[in-house]
Protein backbone atom coordinates (compact mmCIF):
# COMPACT_ATOMS: atom_id res chain seq x y z
CA UNK A 1 0.00 0.00 0.00
CA UNK A 2 1.28 3.35 -1.17
CA UNK A 3 1.69 5.87 1.83
CA UNK A 4 1.20 9.53 1.14
CA UNK A 5 4.81 10.24 1.20
CA UNK A 6 5.37 7.73 -1.29
CA UNK A 7 2.78 9.50 -3.37
CA UNK A 8 4.29 12.83 -2.90
CA UNK A 9 7.30 11.42 -4.10
CA UNK A 10 6.21 10.55 -7.35
CA UNK A 11 4.08 13.74 -7.86
CA UNK A 12 6.09 16.74 -9.09
CA UNK A 13 4.67 18.84 -6.65
CA UNK A 14 6.39 19.67 -3.16
CA UNK A 15 4.69 19.11 0.15
CA UNK A 16 4.03 22.98 0.66
CA UNK A 17 2.29 23.02 -2.65
CA UNK A 18 0.14 19.97 -1.59
CA UNK A 19 -0.66 21.73 1.51
CA UNK A 20 -2.04 24.72 -0.55
CA UNK A 21 -4.22 23.32 -2.81
CA UNK A 22 -5.65 21.19 0.69
CA UNK A 23 -6.47 24.38 2.21
CA UNK A 24 -8.07 25.89 -0.40
CA UNK A 25 -9.97 22.81 -1.38
CA UNK A 26 -10.88 22.31 2.15
CA UNK A 27 -9.50 18.28 1.65
CA UNK A 28 -7.61 16.15 3.19
CA UNK A 29 -3.47 16.00 2.37
CA UNK A 30 -4.01 12.66 0.34
CA UNK A 31 -6.92 13.73 -1.83
CA UNK A 32 -5.01 17.05 -2.47
CA UNK A 33 -2.29 15.32 -3.40
CA UNK A 34 -4.26 13.86 -6.41
CA UNK A 35 -6.35 16.46 -7.31
CA UNK A 36 -3.15 18.84 -7.51
CA UNK A 37 -1.22 15.79 -9.60
CA UNK A 38 -4.19 15.25 -12.13
CA UNK A 39 -4.58 19.05 -12.59
CA UNK A 40 -0.84 19.55 -13.52
CA UNK A 41 -1.00 16.68 -16.06
CA UNK A 42 -3.88 18.79 -17.84
CA UNK A 43 -3.32 21.81 -20.10
CA UNK A 44 -4.60 24.32 -18.12
CA UNK A 45 -4.47 22.56 -14.68
CA UNK A 46 -1.60 24.29 -13.36
CA UNK A 47 -3.04 27.50 -14.11
CA UNK A 48 -6.08 26.25 -11.50
CA UNK A 49 -3.48 24.87 -9.10
CA UNK A 50 -1.40 28.88 -9.58
CA UNK A 51 -4.86 30.54 -8.67
CA UNK A 52 -5.60 28.26 -5.52
CA UNK A 53 -1.95 29.48 -4.00
CA UNK A 54 -2.70 32.93 -5.25
CA UNK A 55 -6.01 32.84 -3.45
CA UNK A 56 -4.45 32.20 -0.37
CA UNK A 57 -2.09 34.35 -0.48
CA UNK A 58 -4.91 36.87 -0.57
CA UNK A 59 -7.09 35.22 2.18
CA UNK A 60 -3.87 35.79 4.58
CA UNK A 61 -3.42 38.71 3.80
CA UNK A 62 -6.82 39.17 4.69
CA UNK A 63 -6.81 37.45 7.89
CA UNK A 64 -3.94 39.90 8.66
CA UNK A 65 -1.39 36.93 8.66
CA UNK A 66 1.25 38.51 6.32
CA UNK A 67 4.18 35.87 7.55
CA UNK A 68 1.74 33.30 6.50
CA UNK A 69 1.43 35.54 2.85
CA UNK A 70 4.74 36.16 2.56
CA UNK A 71 5.36 31.89 3.10
CA UNK A 72 2.82 31.37 0.77
CA UNK A 73 4.39 34.03 -2.06
CA UNK A 74 7.59 30.98 -1.60
CA UNK A 75 4.83 28.31 -2.54
CA UNK A 76 3.84 30.27 -5.50
CA UNK A 77 7.42 31.02 -6.60
CA UNK A 78 9.04 27.64 -6.53
CA UNK A 79 5.68 26.25 -8.37
CA UNK A 80 6.05 28.31 -11.00
CA UNK A 81 9.39 27.59 -11.30
CA UNK A 82 8.81 23.98 -11.53
CA UNK A 83 5.61 24.47 -14.04
CA UNK A 84 6.42 26.56 -16.55
CA UNK A 85 2.80 26.29 -17.98
CA UNK A 86 2.12 27.63 -14.47
CA UNK A 87 4.76 30.39 -15.04
CA UNK A 88 3.18 31.80 -18.18
CA UNK A 89 0.39 31.87 -17.49
CA UNK A 90 -1.82 35.23 -15.93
Amino acid sequence: MLRYEDCLALAELDESEVEAVARHENLPEMLALALAQYLCECETGERCVKRMILDDIEQARAAGNPAEAARLKLVLRHFCETHPRAARAA
